[in-house]
This record gives C-alpha cells, structure tokens and sequence, in this order.
C-alpha cells in the first residue's frame, strides 16, 4: 500500500514556475514508477509526466505531448519524494493535479493508468 501526499500548489501568472512536490510512504516507492496527471474542469484527467524506478543510470522520465519542453519530473529516493518541475505556465495549465504511483501504459493505446492516487492539489495559473 501506498500514501501519498501532495503540496506545492497555488496562484501563479502565466510564464512563472511552479515546483509541486509528492511524499510517498510505503516499502516498496522506490520499485514503483512514479508520476503525475492532471484534471480541468470539465475534460478528462490527463496524463502529465511519469519517472521510472530509480536505477543506476538514473530514472526514465516520460512527459505527455502539452507539456513536454515545459514540465521536467524527479525523484528522491531518499526522501521518498517526486518533484514535477513546471516552467512556462499557460492559463490551460490551470488544473488539480494528482500523485500517482505504480504507473504503467497500455502497449497498444499508450494511455497511462495508475495504481495510487493522491488527493490532489489545484494549480492556477492567471492570464
């Protein structure tokens, strides 16, 4: 089983940055890909960047098509901890956004899904 616990969000203007952060509690985070989607009012949650296991080249790092160029994701094994690192923020940026651990993606859709789910947090950005 596994905790997670998201902070960091808030009202920032378009073209700012914002770090969110996501603790994770449980044995096992470190064998699990981690990752973060987010929802808008009215769409459907969408998939916003994934990290893979930690291993010794470091993790693999994944990033949907809106965002890519923009939104970097890392972890610290240490700390139990994953940081989506968000750069040139737009107004359709505007979202919660959600923790999740134990990603995959489908081999024939390429949609990701997850095992975990935090509760998230809201993400403004002001036009």
């Amino acid at each position: 089983q596994v905790q997670l616990v998201e902070s960091g969000g808030g009202l920032v203007q378009t073209g700012g940055s914002l770090r969110l952060s996501c603790a994770a509690s449980g044995r096992t985070f470190s064998s699990y890909t981690m990752g973060w989607f987010r929802q808008a009012p009215g769409k459907e949650r969408e998939f916003v960047a994934a990290i893979t296991a930690i291993t010794r080249s470091g993790g693999i790092t994944y990033a949907g098509d809106s965002v890519k160029g923009r939104f970097t994701i890392s972890r610290d094994g240490d700390k139990n901890t994953v940081y989506p690192q968000m750069e040139s923020l737009k107004p359709e940026d505007t979202a919660v956004y959600y923790c999740a651990a134990d990603l995959t993606r489908d081999a024939y859709s390429s949609k990701w899904s997850a095992g975990f789910w935090g509760q998230g947090t809201q993400v403004t950005v002001s036009s």
